[in-house]
């Protein structure tokens, strides 16, 4: 029989998320693209044995209602509202984007254990260079969404983040036809907040409201990897608790086409937050 968790974020959107697996809870959070459906498929047949998987979509995406405001302050709302609905502990999981909204909620609520981001994004620390071909990037996205062209919206992003190694491993899979969907709630999500995260994502006092153990997983074969490896050293600074582990051989997109390495790290790290002190 298949489980649905609902929760309803302060402003009255309801936020939905399958929930599959048995054991300890675990809540999957999908990055700025992506959403609850689609982003951990690879990665649940690793877990489901260990973990009960929740797997909320943000609002605008997936089973979840719509709201015009798509600001992270709100999605940091939607993922408290989901995991304080679970009523028992949980680890918490992030993946790019949505770093800044788990560590938000972690911050918030007192329901959450542990939290483990694969390459958390935080554009405040990004280098010029690495700025200009972002906001080029946008630009070029958000012209094919407006054109209805949403697969070519996510073959523009791909390279952005990407290396050519990964874009050809994704093309072989459905990626790009099935991820296409959740183009136009990336774009609300950044005209409203073009970091992605907001400004409470760098504030140190912020972060260190985050006393529970944060692991921040960064791809030694991703495209940005000083980008991706300095968000995760800042924020690993900043929380009370943090640490940085590199993966060898995997880059941005590891859940999808490296699912078993990053389940192992993360059973690793959840395991052992689990054990007393």
């Amino acid at each position: 029989m298949e489980r649905i968790h609902r929760a309803v974020s302060p402003d009255g959107t309801e936020i939905v998320g399958r929930v599959r697996g048995r054991g300890p809870a675990l809540v999957l959070v999908h990055g700025a693209i992506g959403d609850g459906e689609i982003a951990w498929e690879a990665l649940l047949p690793e877990l489901t044995d260990r973990f009960t998987c929740y797997l909320p979509s943000t609002r605008g995406r997936g089973l979840s209602a719509d709201h015009p405001d798509h600001s992270p302050p709100r999605l940091v709302e939607d993922v408290t509202a989901f995991v304080d609905g679970i009523g028992e502990p949980v680890g918490l999981v992030g993946w790019s984007g949505s770093g800044a909204w788990v560590l938000g909620a972690a911050a918030r609520s007192r329901s959450v254990a542990a939290v483990a981001v694969h390459e958390p994004v935080l554009i405040p620390v990004m280098g010029p260079d690495d700025l200009a071909e972002t906001a080029a990037t946008m630009q070029r996205i958000g012209a094919a969404a407006g054109a209805g062209r949403l697969v070519d919206a996510l073959h523009a992003f791909a390279p952005w983040i990407c290396t050519a190694e990964e874009v050809a491993a994704l093309e072989r899979t459905d990626f790009f036809q099935r991820w296409a969907g959740a183009v136009p709630a990336m774009l609300r999500l950044l005209q409203q907040d073009g970091s992605y995260a907001g400004p409470r994502a760098t504030d140190p006092e912020a972060l260190a409201a985050v006393t529970a153990p944060v692991l921040l997983l960064v791809g030694k074969r991703t495209r940005l990897h000083p980008f991706f490896t300095a968000s995760a050293r800042f924020l690993a600074r900043h929380v009370v608790h943090g640490q940085v582990w590199e993966l060898p051989g995997l880059g941005h997109f590891a859940p999808v086409l490296a699912p078993r390495s990053v389940a192992e790290e993360l059973v690793t790290f959840f395991e052992s937050a689990r054990q007393p002190a």
